[in-house]
């Protein structure tokens, strides 16, 4: 080794003498802190029972606890050297605590109200809520009322609200988590059926009177918590009498057969309708309650002309006339003092219309112009009478989405001209009495 290099790593182990000199103690530094971290924990008997909470930031509280009783309870501090005082504040915030003691330990508190641990610059803000200042205690739960829409349940224990402050004085609630749960009919529309349900909702406390929707079916109230009770194995459970329900609802579909007719007018812009006739198959299924069933149309969206009734849930129904009519669904218990309105459904059904082409080509290009057929809308009643030029009926059409492909007793005709004579009906009650021409172009290869 050169004696320059000697010269730097003697120099190297100097430096690194010095680094350690420094960074050992900033280390040891960093682990006592963490290792001494201010903390503070509940002792005395039923210390084992405390319910430690999450509370908010805004709170400014470190720790949160809720205890059966606090009356043998104290507080220890952790993560200390033994410097620490101890602070009590009240509901008006920490800014008006009072010292209590210089030491390590409580050895007993008071409840619903908070304290502060401090050691130096160091501080943890403390709440304690005594459960047996505002316990949730034993009682009956029964219904006072139930109508269309709500029923009312009273609860003759208690759960008020259980409460605490934070260090500026502002009062903040903890969540009982009282279940109230009943039976309950859920709609399946695309089964068109009703499922029975639990319903299932949580209570941060409870009033004098309880309101929940009416339910659907038959059922009993049950009423248990709250969360803490539970937490120590005396959880409160009880049930109602059993309700009857006087609610009614209902699910529906409504739709119409739909017609592959590529030579029918559609008519755009309408939920249903269009060319008739309109076939509709209308569907119903209702809740427990639902006595009275009926569907109806009406030629106003106000039904205050109702001009069809029908008290089956299902109807399958063929609109004929054309003009603008009205579909709606409604139930109602026994009593009729509840009911229920569908969506109102509207049914539109165009002016008639129908047009006679004069020529095709039939068995030339299949697909293409190779039968002869009208174009037609809303039309209800149709007769066509086909002849050749000698007064020979080759053909008959009944409906207006058939047509002729050109043959007569199962070969193609000639090409030439041929007669139709048409009689028919639209739905708006026009008449047609049509004659014409149709002209046979090309020659068929498929005979």
């Amino acid at each position: 080794m050169r004696h320059g290099d000697y010269f730097v790593s003697l120099q190297a182990a100097k430096e690194m003498k010095y680094l350690r000199a420094i960074i050992y103690p900033v280390l040891c530094l960093c682990l006592n802190f963490s290792v001494m971290a201010l903390d503070v924990r509940l002792t005395g008997a039923g210390s084992s029972n405390a319910i430690a909470l999450d509370a908010p930031a805004a709170s400014g509280l470190g720790r949160l606890f809720v205890v059966p009783s606090a009356e043998t309870l104290g507080l220890e501090a952790n993560g200390t050297n033994g410097d620490v005082l101890w602070y009590k504040f009240d509901a008006r915030g920490a800014a008006y605590a009072e010292a209590v003691t210089k030491s390590l330990s409580l050895e007993s508190v008071s409840g619903d109200c908070g304290y502060i641990l401090e050691e130096g610059n160091n501080r943890i803000y403390i709440w304690i809520v005594d459960y047996s200042k505002s316990p949730m205690t034993d009682g009956v739960i029964e219904v006072v009322d139930s109508d269309c829409g709500t029923t009312t349940l009273r609860y003759t224990g208690n759960a008020p609200r259980l409460t605490y402050y934070g260090i500026t004085g502002r009062q903040l609630e903890i969540d009982r988590e009282i279940a109230l749960s009943n039976f309950n009919l859920e709609p399946n529309p695309e089964n068109l059926t009703f499922r029975q349900i639990t319903d299932t909702r949580s209570l941060p406390y409870l009033h004098q009177t309880i309101a929940v929707p009416a339910p659907l079916c038959s059922t009993r109230f049950t009423l248990s918590g709250d969360r803490f009770l539970k937490a120590w194995g005396k959880e409160i459970s009880v049930e109602s009498e059993v309700l009857h329900p006087e609610a009614v609802e209902a699910v529906v579909n409504v739709s119409q057969v739909e017609r592959e007719a590529s030579n029918e007018q559609k008519t755009s812009g309408t939920s249903f309708g269009g060319s008739a006739p309109v076939e509709m198959r209308l569907r119903a299924a209702v809740t427990d309650a639902a006595l009275f069933t009926e569907w109806q149309i009406a030629s106003d969206a106000e039904f205050n002309d109702i001009t069809l009734r029908e008290q089956s849930p299902e109807w399958d129904y063929t609109f004929n006339d054309s003009g603008t009519s009205y579909i709606r669904f409604v139930c109602a218990n026994a009593s009729g003092s509840c009911e229920w309105d569908s969506d109102i459904y509207t049914v539109s059904i165009g002016e008639s219309r129908l047009r006679c082409p004069n020529a095709f080509s039939p068995g030339t290009s299949e697909g293409i112009n190779d039968e002869w057929k009208v174009s037609y809308r809303s039309i209800i009643e149709f007769e066509c009478h086909i002849f050749n030029r000698l007064g020979v009926k080759i053909a008959d059409i009944n409906n207006p989405a058939q047509g002729w492909d050109g043959k007569y007793k199962g070969q193609y005709v000639k090409p030439g001209v041929y007669y139709y004579v048409i009689k028919a009906i639209g739905a708006d009650g026009k008449r047609y009495n049509l004659s014409g021409d149709i002209n046979i172009v090309g020659t068929s290869s498929r005979n």
